[in-house]
């Protein structure tokens, strides 16, 4: 039997999250925003941030992330690979080194068969593997649509720790991994994606985005996201925000999918692109000569398991651009900047 997970599911990897407008509507009951006065804790609802952080003695700190989704790709074992990275990149995005993980796993028994899931949870040990932890236990329930992510804890020396709203005025920014994974997941879904590029999208989706421990390091890298669900456009306008910086982007430098235009001409175009845009459309101001038809589509793209998004310092930029490369990523050169707070949060030339 052919099973295609994506036909058991409304949505797909991270564009399946809640919009910014929405979830700030949703959150707001309960304060999120507002300072917490918890001891120890280092990181939790006062910000956007990718994971909650823990002190645990004067040295070092605790990392708490969960992540999970509906399948993105057709694959089971594929799925289970992503959707492991993708989680687990939440530690490596504060600068941490993760060190196990619990499974969450929603499954719909009536319509596809317990291998299935079986094949899932191998895919995520493989991940897990890759990245030095174990699956140390977890949850299940039969659920409408198959569902499947973890919850990662990490550790990371306090002084190492990287957060999404401390970038500088000055800072350059990169960004890993190039984009456009909604778009080619859509292309999936509708069955029109190219085997060749089928294999370029899930070999970005399984690569772990390890170098956020090796990058914590680095004192002059001074705030580090990942790029998932909200798109370039929603995690950069976090990072701008709680910065209280603009952020001054070139487009032609900004990694991009080879085949994603291709895609873009035939209207794959998820529906969680419209719902970002809409959410960070007013800070963002587009220069002359830049296509905004494009633009729209592509930079608020929900991204699952996307790249780091750095903001470091110009005097450890080799440095950083030198690790990244030792660990085979390609996509090593600055796409824009950091600026002094200006009308907009994102200035797009």
């Amino acid at each position: 039997m052919n099973i295609k997970l994506t036909e058991h599911s409304k949505g797909g990897g991270c564009g399946c999250k809640i919009s910014p407008a929405i979830l700030s509507e949703i959150l707001a009951a309960h304060n999120v925003g507002a300072k917490t006065n918890v001891k120890n804790l280092l990181v939790g609802n006062d910000s956007r941030d990718d994971a909650a952080v823990y002190q645990l003695d004067e040295k070092t700190a605790m990392i708490s992330t969960t992540d999970f989704f509906m399948p993105i790709v057709d694959d089971a074992f594929a799925f289970g690979q992503i959707a492991a990275a993708n989680a687990i990149s939440d530690v490596y995005a504060m600068g941490g080194k993760p060190i196990f993980a619990l499974a969450v796993l929603g499954w719909p028994l009536a319509t596809l068969p317990a291998s299935e899931a079986a094949k899932v949870m191998e895919g995520a040990r493989k991940t897990c593997t890759e990245a030095g932890i174990v699956i140390a236990g977890g949850h299940s329930i039969d659920s409408q649509d198959p569902i499947f992510g973890l919850v990662v804890n990490g550790l990371v020396a306090i002084e190492n720790l990287k957060r999404n709203d401390t970038a500088k005025e000055g800072d350059v920014l990169i960004l890993t991994k190039p984009l456009g994974v909604g778009i080619m997941a859509t292309a999936q879904k509708r069955k029109v994606l190219a085997e060749e590029d089928l294999n370029f999208l899930v070999k970005q989706l399984t690569t772990i985005n390890k170098a956020g421990e090796a990058l914590g390091k680095i004192k002059q890298v001074h705030a580090m996201t990942d790029v998932t669900g909200f798109g370039l456009l929603g995690h950069l306008t976090e990072m701008m925000e709680g910065s209280n910086l603009s952020a001054s982007i070139q487009y032609n430098k900004l990694p991009i999918i080879p085949a994603v235009r291709n895609y873009i001409a035939q209207k794959t175009i998820p529906g969680a692109t419209a719902r970002n845009w809409s959410s960070c459309s007013a800070g963002v101001h587009f220069g002359a000569g830049i296509d905004e038809a494009e633009a729209t589509v592509l930079l608020p793209d929900p991204q699952t398991n996307g790249g780091l998004l750095i903001a470091v310092a110009t005097s450890s930029l080799k440095e950083v651009q030198t690790i990244l490369q030792d660990l085979g990523i390609e996509y090593t050169s600055p796409i824009g900047e950091c600026i002094a707070a200006k009308e907009k949060r994102i200035y797009i030339d």
